[in-house]
């Protein structure tokens, strides 16, 4: 009986991390769905962005209080880690506080710092909650966030909130039980802000305070467990995935946008018809119509956005009320990337839905509402292109669906016979200099 719950715990910790392992593999099958593309280049520039992007949330400091805020939580999230790794080899040994007789005093200093981010923690989180449903800001009010999106967030902030107040209360309790001398309790010292809540314990007995105390430890490990499997059904998804994103980020000039080598000549050739060949290779398409035919790094984007809508806030076709949202084309993609990932776990490999990312996904108007002007790509504080998406779904409706808007066609049409967006001959192109003589 002795080893029953350390045989509990392993056998949670284990069906937890394959669950986990499992649908990370499921979410890189979906990502390398797409077309290959090398972004293996300038490593020492990547490495910068990975630490200032990723790790140093440096675009979030564009607003200094919100990043203080968010910085806090994400410390929270990633340095009490090492209390979770004690208490995780706590289960599996059967000890208590693992790590104490090997720190000594420096142990009472490391859990008094876990206490105080905790209690930043949940400060945070509650300001957070009001922010996203008392203030009525727009970006978190947008529709695009109707449904699923807007509860996700509101269960994650609820339940750190919980996570953080179970940490502290066991805590308290386990103090509570240090000093009374308990045998398997070692004496830490005091905890600063758990021992706030010593009060609400005093006079309970040994037997409830164990209770309470070995309540709190399952379940909060259990929660963190349970919040490690929800990962990849939750826009939180970013707090791992941010790190390969901004590693991978395009470098060259922003704005610069990728053309194909193919179209490119067929210009080249109109200028300079000896420099043809027969031999060219043609593409099989053009642009994107489904997440097949996106890089894997777009799919990878999809996956790392986090939903804020700094993109949409910037947007100016969508300050103008135009349909466009970047934040829509990014959740779009995923949802239909996590689509066809269910298609092929269900029939071993993609069996035509009679769906595709453009028009069952994202329209055709909220295509043509984007002006490129890169807004959307410089607020993104994980290194996401939405307008990599748009320019090459866009390129698709108009080279192989021949979808366009008449202005646009009558444009293409003067470039293709008079190299120039006017319908003048070239010929006359240079008649406006005559006129100043």
């Amino acid at each position: 009986m002795h080893f029953v719950p350390q045989i509990l715990f392993v056998a949670i910790l284990s069906t937890a991390i394959w669950l986990f392992t499992k649908n990370i593999l499921q979410i890189c099958r979906n990502i390398f769905l797409g077309v290959a593309e090398d972004l293996s280049d300038n490593k020492p520039l990547r490495c910068k962005n990975l630490l200032l992007l990723a790790l140093g949330q440096k675009k979030m400091f564009k607003n200094p209080l919100v990043a203080v805020m968010h910085l806090v939580i994400y410390a929270g999230f990633i340095i009490i880690n090492l209390e979770v790794l004690e208490i995780v080899l706590d289960g599996i040994a059967g000890t208590h506080r693992l790590f104490f007789p090997f720190l000594g005093s420096f142990y009472n200093l490391l859990i008094n710092f876990f206490e105080l981010l905790a209690i930043g923690v949940i400060t945070v989180c509650v300001v957070f909650l009001c922010r996203r449903n008392l203030l009525n800001l727009k970006r978190f009010i947008s529709k695009d966030l109707n449904g699923w999106p807007r509860s996700d967030a509101n269960y994650i902030l609820i339940a750190e909130i919980i996570l953080m107040s179970l940490f502290l209360t066991m805590n308290a309790t386990d103090r509570a039980l240090q000093l009374e001398g308990r045998t398997h309790y070692h004496d830490t010292g005091n905890f600063i802000f758990s021992g706030l809540l010593a009060p609400i314990f005093e006079g309970l007995s040994t037997a409830t305070l164990m209770g309470i105390e070995r309540t709190c430890w399952w379940i909060h490990i259990i929660g963190i467990l349970a919040f490690l499997n929800y990962l990849p059904y939750s826009k939180h998804l970013h707090i791992i995935l941010a790190f390969p994103n901004a590693y991978y980020a395009r470098l060259p000039l922003l704005g610069k946008m990728t053309n194909m080598p193919s179209v490119q000549n067929e210009v080249k050739y109109m200028m300079q018809p000896e420099l043809a060949s027969t031999g060219d290779a043609q593409p099989v398409k053009f642009g994107a119509k489904d997440v097949f035919d996106l890089s894997w790094k777009n799919l990878l984007d999809a996956y790392s956005c986090t939903e804020c809508g700094r993109c949409s806030a910037a947007c100016p076709a969508n300050l103008t009320g135009k349909l466009l949202s970047p934040r829509k084309i990014m959740m779009d993609t995923r949802d239909r990337l996590t689509e066809v990932g269910k298609n092929i776990a269900v029939n071993g490999s993609f069996k035509d839905d009679g769906k595709t990312l453009v028009k069952n996904y994202i329209t055709v108007d909220e295509l043509r509402a984007c002006t490129t002007c890169n807004a959307c790509v410089e607020e993104c504080p994980v290194s996401i292109s939405p307008l990599d998406i748009i320019i090459q779904l866009r390129r698709s409706l108009v080279m192989e669906d021949s979808n366009a808007p008449q202005e646009w066609s009558t444009m293409f049409c003067n470039i293709e016979n008079n190299f120039a967006p006017w319908k003048f001959s070239p010929d006359d192109r240079d008649k406006w200099v005559e006129e100043l003589k």
